[in-house]
């Protein structure tokens, strides 16, 4: 049950990102996946890809499907509050200052970037 929560969580918060700043899904919710839920970085790669199967990345997801790699639960869920996080996120976005909205998105990505450089 706990990782449902995470999941549902996980998805409202990448979808409001990519509502907020453009940003979300694989730049979110990868890392996600591997750090909080132990996933590979493959499951975690092909998972978040499933997400975006139509009309983005079919011929991705047909590939780690293929090889295994695409959690099909985790994918559905995150995907079903991606799509409200994106609304609340862009109506946030939309209320913000183009120099605000900047600082955010890079203050974002710097964390992130320095996790995955620095992290296990």
């Amino acid at each position: 049950m706990t990782t449902i929560i995470i999941l549902l969580c996980l998805g409202l918060v990448a979808g409001m990102l990519s509502g907020l700043v453009g940003i979300g899904g694989g730049i979110v919710i990868v890392p996600a996946l591997v750090y909080f839920l132990g996933y590979s970085q493959h499951q975690a790669q092909g998972t978040v890809l499933f997400m975006f199967l139509l009309p983005i990345g079919i011929l991705g997801v047909f590939n780690y499907y293929q090889a295994g790699h695409i959690e099909w639960k985790t994918a559905f869920i995150i995907a079903s509050t991606f799509l409200i996080g994106s609304y609340f996120g862009s109506k946030i976005s939309i209320a913000i200052d183009q120099t605000t909205l900047k600082k955010v998105f890079g203050v974002i990505i710097l964390l992130l970037s320095l996790k995955m450089i620095f992290g296990k």
